[in-house]
């Protein structure tokens, strides 16, 4: 298939690397941060995408040196209070776009990953970086504070610790040993390794992909109870379903399914 892109603004650009695989690629000065408009170019994108049941895997990367620094301190730093309250929840808004998105999203992190930008990060489901990635969560040198509730649920308590407390700058490789990332490829090799991560996620089951990402999404706030109980429940909507038959027959023929979302 041909590439085919979508304009969605400034700062942000779409792509359709197949009919069910989107690439957002954040392109904007400096260091790819988000300003008021590229995140709604980014917001713009998302609701395209999410509307768009075809999109079974989303990857999000950066052009340039940087994946992203995050927010634009000097948008923030003439902010009055409630000014400031809108642009950190218009920020949240972004954030929680990437975590709750209906299907999953693949971070290939190319470069710089600061601040904001690894609260960003922190929020796809899957995170594959470059060797000339690099991540600070900046809040302590700048006097502020960010990253303390996603992080320690990604990587664990001390890591996070370190990370937090220190804010300084830890290579790929480091992340890697803490499972903030899960691969790291050289520059050239990212894309492709991303790409093909995709390919099997959007040539399995789609509504099961969902409803997996999902309810793993919510596990870490329900006691096991509550997760047994949504497993079952899951499980069972899912057993009713034809692309379930599908996705056996497809498997014991050796061929990818041709998925209904039914």
């Amino acid at each position: 298939m041909t590439e085919t892109t979508t304009d969605v603004g400034s700062g942000v650009h779409l792509r359709y690397e197949t009919p069910h695989i989107a690439v957002l690629t954040l392109d904007s000065e400096p260091a790819n941060t988000f300003s008021w408009e590229s995140r709604r170019s980014f917001m713009r994108a998302l609701d395209i995408l999410d509307a768009d049941e075809n999109v079974r895997c989303l990857v999000i990367t950066g052009e340039g040196r940087a994946f992203t620094a995050g927010a634009q301190l000097r948008e923030d730093q003439f902010m009055s209070d409630e000014q400031l309250t809108d642009y950190l929840a218009e920020f949240s808004r972004v954030l929680n776009g990437v975590q709750h998105f209906r299907a999953p999203v693949i971070a290939a992190i190319n470069g710089a990953t600061v601040g904001g930008g690894l609260e960003f990060a922190l929020c796809a489901d899957i995170r594959i970086a470059s060797t000339d990635a690099f991540f600070v969560a900046a809040g302590v040198n700048v006097g502020l504070i960010v990253s303390f509730w996603r992080l320690p649920r990604v990587i664990g308590l001390g890591p996070a610790k370190e990370i937090l407390l220190t804010g300084a700058r830890y290579t790929a490789e480091q992340a890697l040993n803490w499972g903030l990332v899960t691969e790291v490829h050289e520059p050239a090799d990212l894309m492709p390794a991303a790409l093909a991560k995709a390919h099997r996620i959007a040539t399995r089951a789609p509504l099961s992909v969902e409803v997996t990402k999902e309810a793993v999404t919510k596990a870490f706030e329900m006691d096991f109870g509550e997760g047994q109980a949504l497993q079952t429940r899951r499980f069972l909507e899912m057993f009713r379903t034809e692309d379930h038959q599908e996705a056996l027959s497809a498997f014991f023929e050796k061929r990818d399914g041709n998925y209904q979302r039914r």
